[in-house]
């Protein structure tokens, strides 16, 4: 599991990684909280209006995010994400239901931390939890910034 931790560091989401607030020592008690998760082209991760019981970071391949619209069974991607990318984290602090569906466009990996472990961690490791949090917000801020430039090409 270190290995794909050091992996995943190397990966950067708008110049910066999940993981830019931890060292070598942290990712390596970080790895007790994470389990690996491989996933077929096609599989579905989650659907929108399904419980939130975990976040993933990919290692590779890619995951497609969509959502629904108001005409039945037709939906919108609103996202491609792929090597770096946390998916999943919307709904993870405030234990709401999943607001999108998410569909692997090719076979993928993800390191994976579930709802139970990450409540654990911030537990067992309050300094470390607040590390990754800060990682897991700053990749949704860039995320968030894009989104905003990207409107703003259809004014």
């Amino acid at each position: 599991m270190k290995e794909l931790f050091d992996d995943l560091g190397t990966c950067k989401i708008g110049g910066h990684s999940v993981f830019s607030f931890l060292c070598d020592e942290n990712m390596s008690e970080l790895s007790a909280y994470f389990s690996s998760r491989t996933i077929r082209a096609g599989e579905t991760l989650w659907k929108e209006g399904d419980p939130c019981d975990y976040v993933g970071i990919i290692s590779s391949g890619q995951i497609d995010v969509k959502k629904e619209t108001e005409f039945e069974g037709k939906h919108v991607v609103v996202g491609i994400y792929k090597k770096g990318a946390v998916i999943g984290s919307l709904c993870i602090l405030d234990n709401s239901m999943r607001v999108v569906t998410a569909v692997a466009r090719e076979d993928s990996t993800l390191v994976v931390i579930s709802r139970e472990n990450f409540e654990r961690l911030i537990a067992d490791n309050p300094v470390l939890g607040c590390k990754l949090l800060k990682g897991m917000l700053l990749s949704v801020s860039v995320r968030l910034r894009k989104a905003y430039e990207r409107m703003t090409t259809f004014f």
